[in-house]
């Protein structure tokens, strides 16, 4: 159809060409003019006529497909939507006539491992309470303890200056005995006592508590000091030099106390003193 519309176009292109350039035609060729241009029209009419039909068959076409795509699509989701339901209904089915014993049991089960659970952190933190409640009792015990000292060593200082103040050998006997009842066996208390005895010329009272000492630590020079000095008021010379030179050695400044002390006179003038006093 399209070779037959070319071909016509290009007849009356022509013959318009061929009007232009000759001026006369002869007679048949005006009897032809009229038939040809008929039939061209009747061509072009018959092509536009074919042209409507073509576009009325491709939108019915184009209508019956998109009507069978929907019918298929809405088909498809009935379908569907059915086997949805289907399967719902399947499984709420086997849910009620088997799983609901399965769910008692599984709640049943869960609800054993959460007691479980909970009792064995319950535990746990039980055992960490008892651990800090333990500790907390040790360090309230250390701290009541550490009180306890820090009372005693205020009361034994105390009774330290009441002693310093006490006029006879008598009051700070006693006192000293108040600190030995606080605290047993403390040695500068016994050998303090010692001092105060022999004030009291109690010597072999005073020796006694100096071996007390002693018998707890050998070289302490303040008791074998004391010790020295009741040995020379009974007149045992040689005891009294042999524990000034262990008081000496234990301690130096033991050494500065021999010019003066009144308990060595009878000390003076042997050698063995002189020597410890002039080394």
């Amino acid at each position: 159809m399209l070779r037959i519309l070319l071909i016509a176009v290009f007849s009356l292109v022509t013959t318009m060409s061929f009007a232009s350039e000759e001026v006369t035609y002869s007679e048949q060729e005006y009897l032809d003019r009229p038939l040809m241009e008929r039939y061209i029209l009747d061509e072009l009419k018959q092509l536009r006529m074919e042209q409507q039909d073509l576009e009325r068959r491709l939108t019915i076409q184009m209508t019956d497909r998109e009507l069978s795509v929907a019918d298929k699509s809405l088909n498809y989701a009935n379908v569907t939507v059915t086997y949805f339901f289907y399967i719902i209904a399947g499984v709420a089915s086997l849910i009620a006539l088997v799983g609901w014993q399965s769910i008692k049991e599984l709640k049943h089960t869960t609800k054993e491992m959460a007691d479980q659970r909970l009792n064995s952190i319950a535990q746990d933190y039980e055992k960490k309470f008892n651990v800090l409640e333990r500790d907390l009792k040790r360090k309230t015990r250390i701290i009541s303890d550490n009180n306890r000292e820090i009372e005693i060593i205020n009361e034994i200082h105390n009774l330290w200056l009441r002693a310093q103040n006490a006029q006879t050998a008598e009051q700070k006997i006693e006192i000293y005995d108040e600190i030995l009842k606080i605290r047993p066996g403390d040695l500068e208390a016994l050998t303090s006592k010692a001092d105060a005895a022999m004030d009291m010329q109690e010597y072999h009272w005073a020796m006694s508590l100096c071996n007390r000492v002693l018998e707890v630590d050998d070289q302490n020079a303040h008791a074998l000091y004391q010790r020295a000095c009741s040995y020379a008021r009974l007149g045992a010379e040689a005891q009294s030099i042999d524990d000034l030179e262990r008081a000496i050695e234990a301690s130096g400044s033991m050494r500065e106390l021999l010019a003066e002390e009144p308990d060595f006179e009878m000390l003076r003038g042997l050698d063995r003193f002189e020597a410890l006093r002039e080394e």
